[in-house]
């Protein structure tokens, strides 16, 4: 990882337009802007890892990033994909107890980094961000109960069907390159051959076309049965 060259403009400029940071208005900003730190990651780096202690929140600038835990026989299970604008590691602005799971850089990747002490301060002094960091912890706790009850109680297929409708732009889920199956499967809490047959067995019974940096809704209604 290194330092980005002259990133502060950009930085301000998007925390304008985010729904979190915008509200604090320009003194809220200049603040973060004394306080945050920038640094590029590249593809396969690690920006913290589990067991670490949490040293804040960071912003994502640009990229793409994945939050995993690892199993002790390196096993992965995504938790969640953070894209660009997105926040990660809120619960870091509370405590500085060790991180849960580790954020690894999927494509080179932005990444700000903001001290746990002056979310802290910005929270003690807006009750508007304060609510903001709220609803997103909120929002974060919702995902990991209905990630804990996919993992529990539904079969791969009906999961991988849900995931697709849930990601399709229209009715296709585009694939970059780091959208292998591998990472498909990690998302899903199974492994590459199941998630192979899973593809397989849809792609037989006429929902879906799969291609190489595609995957195509052929149909919506009956793949929208299967994730039900």
């Amino acid at each position: 990882m290194s330092k980005l060259a002259d990133p502060l403009a950009p930085f301000i400029e998007r925390l304008r337009e985010s729904p979190i940071f915008g509200p604090l208005g320009e003194e809220g900003l200049a603040f973060l802007e004394k306080r945050a730190k920038p640094t590029n990651y590249q593809a396969g780096a690690t920006v913290f890892g589990e067991g670490e202690p949490s040293q804040g929140l960071y912003w994502l600038q640009s990229g793409t990033l994945k939050a995993v835990k690892y199993s002790t026989a390196g096993r992965e299970q995504i938790l969640h994909l953070i894209t660009a604008g997105q926040t990660f590691n809120e619960v870091g602005s509370f405590t500085t107890l060790p991180n849960p799971a580790s954020v690894v850089a999927l494509i080179p990747s932005q990444v700000w980094h903001i001290p746990g002490d002056a979310i802290r301060q910005l929270i003690q002094q807006d009750a508007m961000f304060a609510q903001l960091i709220i609803d997103v912890l909120s929002e974060r706790l919702r995902h990991s109960v209905t990630l804990v009850e996919d993992l529990s109680l539904r079969p791969v297929i009906n999961r991988l069907a849900r995931l697709i409708l849930d990601e399709a732009v229209g009715e296709t889920l585009f694939r970059p390159d780091w959208y292998t199956q591998n990472e498909l499967a990690a998302r899903l809490g199974t492994v590459t051959d199941v998630i192979q047959r899973s593809l397989r067995k849809l792609e037989a019974d006429n929902l879906i076309v799969v291609e190489r940096q595609q995957i195509l809704i052929v149909n919506r209604a009956e793949l929208e049965k299967l994730a039900a």
